[in-house]
């Protein structure tokens, strides 16, 4: 078992989820469609034609939820709100039973000594703002910047933990470059525009938090990082990798903190961003953490074929690969919390998302005995350790994910709970992955007295 002595006394163990992935229920007290909704009718779209309308009904079934949340024993729960339960248009008025739903988990939370962390936007945009536009439209940035106001307001007496967005490349770049999320668009100067005006909703909702909340809020951003190595040492290869870190690295980081969005990217992309007087501030507003998530590396090289960014990912040599095919490498999350550190001067990090999706077969009682996941789980709270003990102010690790769900393109093949989902009939039985990181937590916790 992992050496967990280094970690500081408050360090916060926790896990994960997020609304579309877990909620079903997409019809109830008043919500209306998102773009999610939309993309899972997309014949093709989702594998198996499998979509979020049940999921795994935790907005019928949260108590169920509590219970495995208060079995893990964690510190905290990080969960996302659905827009289009707070405002199922997107604006104009609040539905209150949405915001009341949430309610009742936070102080449900509460109640039981465990924190909540927000996130306000897990890519479940309303519908009815993708049809004004979408994040091409850089109203959208004003109206998360309301809704953030809004959630702030009801819930900033009780929760102070906030994730503005969750990884915005997801949103920008596989949403609308790749088409492989929702809205489904593939053009590569809308994605540009797309990852602009997501940055800039970050910044104007730091700022919506700040003035809403009740109690002084901490608020970050939550990135998706890799570690980018050439496939060799030819000045060609090491110029991909180059373009690559800005492209799934840097074009996030830089405006994060302050240094605005790389030049060389922009040259990159040929695509003149949609940027106005003070957007630059908005954007790089203090935060008071960063998260990140964290799941491979990527090796890669130069390649022509591949329009605008010019460079294809390789596999590595002698590397476990998890059911898609993701790189399993520890040393690259080390990496990555030592960059934030140095480099971008980071002084609070949380790791918001890791974990691993594997072929899990349950014995008759639904027991699943997860030695690969149970062994990347450790494998991966050691990279924290050595990361720690070369001065990074990691601030606490949240397991991805509280159970299995829908794994939005690829449906529910994928499993990456800590708890096994009988989709069938929804019965949850924690996996042996689940027990190794309660047992985790119980030592650091005797550590620390």
């Amino acid at each position: 078992m992992v050496e967990l002595s280094p970690l500081r006394q408050d360090f916060v163990w926790g896990t994960a989820t997020s609304a579309y992935q877990i909620e079903g229920a997409i019809d109830a007290d008043g919500r209306l469609p998102s773009i999610w909704d939309t993309f899972c009718r997309v014949p093709g779209a989702i594998d198996n034609g499998d979509t979020g309308d049940v999921a795994c009904d935790s907005y019928n079934r949260w108590p169920e939820d509590l219970e495995l949340i208060k079995q893990l024993g964690v510190d905290a729960y990080r969960f996302s709100i659905a827009w289009p339960r707070i405002f199922p248009t997107g604006s104009g008025e609040v539905n209150e039973a949405g915001l009341a739903y949430y309610e009742r988990v936070v102080d449900d939370l509460l109640a039981n000594g465990i924190k909540p962390f927000v996130t306000l936007y897990h890519w479940d945009l309303p519908q009815a703002l993708q049809d004004l536009g979408g994040w091409e439209n850089r109203e959208t940035a004003y109206r998360f910047a309301e809704y953030a106001a809004v959630v702030g307001a009801r819930l900033g007496d009780r929760v102070t933990d906030w994730v503005t967005l969750n990884e915005p490349l997801c949103s920008a770049w596989i949403g609308h470059w790749e088409g492989r999320m929702a809205p489904g668009i593939k053009d590569h100067e809308i994605a540009v525009r797309v990852s602009y005006n997501l940055m800039l909703a970050h910044g104007l909702g730091v700022a919506a938090l700040r003035e809403s909340a009740p109690k002084p809020p901490q608020v970050g951003l939550v990135v998706n990082l890799s570690g980018i190595e050439p496939a060799s040492t030819a000045a060609t290869d090491i110029r991909a990798a180059q373009v690559a870190d800005g492209h799934i690295n840097r074009w996030w980081l830089d405006p994060l903190f302050g240094r605005g969005f790389p030049a060389d990217m922009v040259e990159v992309y040929g695509v003149e961003l949609p940027e106005r007087p003070g957007d630059a501030e908005i954007i790089a507003a203090p935060t008071d953490f960063v998260g990140l998530n964290y799941y491979f590396r990527q090796i890669v090289k130069a390649d022509e074929s591949v329009p605008v960014l010019g460079f294809s990912q390789v596999p590595g040599p002698n590397v476990t690969h998890t059911m898609l095919d993701w790189e399993v490498h520890p040393a690259g999350l080390e990496e990555l919390i030592l960059r934030l550190a140095k480099e971008y001067g980071a002084e609070k990090i949380y790791i918001t998302e890791n974990g691993s999706a594997w072929v899990d077969q349950p014995d008759a009682d639904f027991n699943v005995d997860d030695t690969d996941r149970t062994a990347y789980l450790d494998s991966h709270l050691a990279a924290c350790v050595r990361a720690v003990e070369q001065g990074a102010p990691l601030a606490g690790y949240f397991a991805w994910s509280l159970m299995d769900n829908f794994e939005w393109a690829y449906g529910y093949a994928p499993r990456f709970g800590l708890a096994y989902v009988d989709y069938p009939t929804g019965k949850r039985v924690m996996k042996t992955s689940g027990k190794t990181y309660t047992a985790l937590i119980k030592t650091h916790r005797n550590l620390r007295g």
